[in-house]
């Protein structure tokens, strides 16, 4: 039986260096290194490491430690934000000077934020949630506009 330093240290190679989406591919990954633990135990290693998910860029979540750039190391040429706008991005919608985007769950903040950054000209405010991002449009705002500029903002045609 192995100890529990050399298990962390275990964990952390695996998380590290490859895509985990479950606890029970983990289980699986610490058995085929020699670490026969239930899933009560793992939770706790990860707990107490500080590992949680994280979007993955693939529609799913993987695991990451809090060192660990998740962006950096899953999509290295292509920023965080814009690898989100691809795969993040579900629909549109308006009601008046609203529009409603919709969107994966867990995208919606990260959306949000680089609409703020890039200052679209027709946006007053934006307001997100985990899967529906709100945005005040300016008095008078041209819908057709703003589309235009969140389709060049996405990269999308939509």
């Amino acid at each position: 039986m192995k100890n529990k330093s050399n298990r962390l240290h275990a964990i952390r190679m695996i998380v590290q260096n490859e895509r985990v989406s479950n606890q029970d591919e983990l289980l699986a990954k610490l058995k085929v290194a020699g670490f026969e633990i239930t899933q009560a135990t793992l939770s706790r290693d990860l707990k107490q490491m500080k590992v949680v998910k994280a979007p993955d860029g693939e529609g799913g979540h993987a695991y990451v430690l809090p060192t660990d750039s998740l962006y950096e190391r899953i999509y290295k040429a292509q920023a965080a934000y814009e690898k989100q706008m691809h795969s993040g991005y579900v629909s549109l919608q308006f009601s008046g000077n609203i529009a409603v985007i919709k969107t994966r769950p867990g995208y919606a903040s990260g959306i949000a934020y680089e609409i703020d950054e890039h200052k679209l000209s027709t946006v007053l405010a934006t307001v997100a949630g985990d899967d529906t991002i709100l945005l005040v449009l300016k008095e008078g705002a041209d819908r057709s506009e703003f589309r235009r500029d969140l389709a060049l903002f996405l990269g999308t045609e939509r």
